[in-house]
């Protein structure tokens, strides 16, 4: 039986989520298919496209990224919105659907009535809740793609396998393992030798200074230095590669060192991300916490050591 997201995501608790989506079958329907010998390798861009774009209307960040040919990952931060004017909340909504009458309306300027100004508060504050929502987010960038993927084939039906997985990332080492393990994901398939070959991630995004909607290092978001994470993540990269399996390098990053978090720990922790059903990560207190938010006598996690 499915999971109901309300016992998956509680941003009480985290507003760091991972989530992955797969191609349904897990063909390679952005990718090369062999069977069809179709190159859909343009629907990368595509979703990395529409990402952005949701980056710039919801009050979700995304922190990492990696689209692959069959599937793709993102870790998000989802941002307080409670700042939003009306008039901005409805503005925001407008980009992605249309607005009822009386919303357009009240936009022109037209709406003057006590009644009216009360029942454009209530449907902002629905609309707000629904711009800082991870499944309205995942809608939104599921269904464009598989309607704009299905008119290029012609063809009706499903293009995604099912509805997202999530997994609830409860502190900062969480989030800087599984943000690793999402930008080496092409290195891990032998797709890339290294990340700034990595296409269509946040990793090589940030290391070609393209401009792309990501959330920042070194401030309260993401708290390490971009460099340092660029470092960690081409270290971690020469371990994983299929054909480095195993092989763990003298050469550290000071950033493992400061954590106190030995090189096979790591490499440990960041293949649990690979495991289906994890729902969340975190230390001990942490996942029982998690539990009790979400109301659930136990969820299906990964334990992690606490950071200094």
């Amino acid at each position: 039986m499915t999971t109901p997201r309300k016992q998956l995501i509680s941003i009480r608790d985290t507003p760091y989520y991972h989530v992955v989506t797969r191609c349904v079958r897990r063909a390679f329907l952005a990718g090369y298919d062999k069977p069809s010998k179709t190159d859909f390798g343009h629907r990368k861009q595509w979703i990395v496209d529409r990402m952005m774009f949701l980056c710039d209307v919801f009050s979700i960040n995304i922190c990492s990224y990696a689209v692959m040919s069959n599937h793709y990952h993102m870790v998000l931060k989802v941002e307080d919105n409670k700042q939003w004017t009306t008039t901005q909340t409805l503005k925001a909504w407008n980009r992605l659907y249309s607005l009822p009458y009386l919303c357009e309306e009240y936009l022109l300027g037209h709406i003057s009535h006590a009644a009216e100004r009360y029942q454009m508060k209530k449907m902002a504050k629905k609309y707000r809740k629904r711009l800082m929502n991870i499944s309205w987010f995942m809608k939104c960038l599921n269904e464009y793609i598989a309607v704009k993927a299905n008119s290029e084939d012609n063809v009706k039906g499903h293009f995604w396998e099912s509805r997202f997985k999530s997994q609830a990332l409860l502190d900062e080492r969480a989030l800087l393992t599984c943000m690793s393990y999402v930008d080496l994901n092409p290195i891990r398939a032998a797709m890339a030798q290294t990340p700034e070959t990595s296409d269509y991630t946040s990793i090589q995004a940030r290391i070609k200074n393209k401009k792309v909607n990501l959330l920042n290092f070194g401030d309260k978001s993401i708290p390490y230095y971009l460099s340092d994470y660029i470092a960690l993540v081409d270290y971690t990269g020469k371990c994983v590669h299929p054909k480095k399996k195993g092989y763990i390098s003298d050469d550290i990053p000071d950033i493992l060192n400061r954590l106190e978090v030995e090189p096979d720990t790591w490499i440990e922790e960041m293949k649990q991300f690979r495991t289906d059903g994890i729902t969340a990560v975190g230390t001990v207190s942490q996942l029982k916490a998690f539990c009790q938010s979400v109301k659930k006598s136990w969820n299906q996690g990964f334990q992690i050591p606490a950071l200094e």
